[in-house]
């Protein structure tokens, strides 16, 4: 029986991915459900002043976005931002064994809390190794035009797992 594939995604690889890609459906390619907190929904619908990605991220009806707050550990809260403490809350809640995150401070937490962890670039690596038909080195300038900071270590290597 194949493996059901689940992920919790934050805000951030949710706007790098539309920087990169302009929608969201490499996930839904890689990805039997995506799992959206209601608090990283509203990063990106109310609390993003420029409103980036927030079309793609409301089109895309088949994300599972929840409809109502977390009850997220004070320890998470104190922690991390919302949206990362949110992630990591829902992931352990449903069981869900990885979540999406960029930031290095909620990655550590994450795997501290027993999650395996990817990111913007590992969706990209993952979707390219997979047949998805993308241009690593487009997908990196796209994002860098959006304001998009990755470090010379990701980008080099994002580009030698996709052999650009």
């Amino acid at each position: 029986m194949p493996e059901f594939k689940q992920i919790v995604i934050n805000t951030s690889p949710i706007i790098s991915i539309v920087a990169a890609l302009g929608d969201l459906s490499v996930l839904q390619d890689l990805y039997d459900r995506v799992n959206v907190p209601f608090e990283v929904s509203q990063e990106i619908l109310v609390d993003n002043a420029s409103r980036f990605a927030a079309p793609e991220f409301e089109a895309d009806t088949w994300l599972s976005k929840e409809n109502s707050p977390l009850e997220i550990s004070p320890f998470l809260l104190n922690s991390l931002d919302r949206g990362e403490a949110a992630v990591i809350q829902l992931a352990l809640d449903r069981k869900i064994g990885t979540a999406c995150i960029d930031e290095s401070v909620g990655r550590r937490f994450a795997r501290l809390s027993g999650l395996s962890v990817t990111g913007t670039i590992g969706i990209l690596i993952r979707a390219r190794q997979s047949g998805y038909p993308l241009s690593m080195k487009d997908a990196i300038q796209k994002m860098q035009t959006r304001g998009i900071r990755l470090s010379q270590a990701v980008i080099d290597f994002a580009l030698d797992r996709t052999e650009e």
